[in-house]
């Protein structure tokens, strides 16, 4: 399997093309498994699921309709985006159990930093309990959303490390207005995009399989 790390900012456009082109010749047995990790400008991108009305602000940031599941998600430089593209066919063609997995592998990576995060049964993602926010107060510091086109993976997952969480307040994240967003740094966690990747490789590896260096 290929690791990819981008290190300048991609065009959210030019991202989505070349992920589905990958994805393409894994199905047809011409291309190794891809994780792609990168950073994109700021935007909003629109799931299947989406509601016009949680998007608070359309003038902000340039909105993008793509075809992954979930609600509104904002992405920009600070945040790490992980384009997971897997033969799932060759794994367990189980999307529950996919989407599991990925949470598992964001769990880890960020036990590492010593921030506990959780999964809900009710909500996809990964959460952070919040008690000196108030009872019951949780934030979320990594979305998923995912797509799946014979059976091999597309789109994945963004993990807040520094971003600016003012940009989250143009939409509602995930469609959940009940609880906020969280980033490593607001958790007194400072670390750089070298060390997630380093992390996130950590954890990936004994869920999914080692890897091997890809140059973007």
């Amino acid at each position: 399997m290929a690791w990819r790390v981008s290190d300048a900012l991609v065009a959210y456009d030019e991202a989505v093309a070349a992920m589905e082109a990958r994805a393409a010749a894994i199905a047809r047995g011409e291309a190794d498994e891809l994780v792609w990790l990168l950073e994109h400008p700021p935007l909003y991108t629109a799931g299947t699921s989406a509601r016009e009305a949680d998007l608070v602000e359309p003038d902000r940031f340039p909105v993008h309709r793509t075809g992954r599941g979930g609600q509104y998600t904002y992405h920009g430089p600070g945040q790490r985006i992980a384009y997971v593209m897997l033969d799932l066919n060759r794994r367990r063609p189980d999307l529950r159990a996919y989407v599991a997995s990925l949470e598992a592998w964001l769990i880890a990576t960020l036990d590492a930093f010593n921030v506990r995060a959780e999964r809900r049964e009710d909500r996809v993602g990964v959460w952070v309990r919040r008690p000196e926010k108030g009872d019951g107060v949780e934030d979320k510091i990594a979305a998923i959303g995912i797509r799946v086109r014979r059976w091999v993976s597309l789109h994945g997952l963004s993990l807040n490390v520094e971003p600016d969480l003012t940009h989250f307040s143009g939409i509602v994240p995930c469609g959940v207005r009940q609880h906020g967003v969280t980033s490593l740094a607001d958790l007194g966690r400072i670390v750089s995009l070298p060390e997630t990747d380093m992390a996130l490789r950590a954890a990936f590896e004994p869920i999914f399989g080692p890897t091997r260096d890809e140059a973007p």
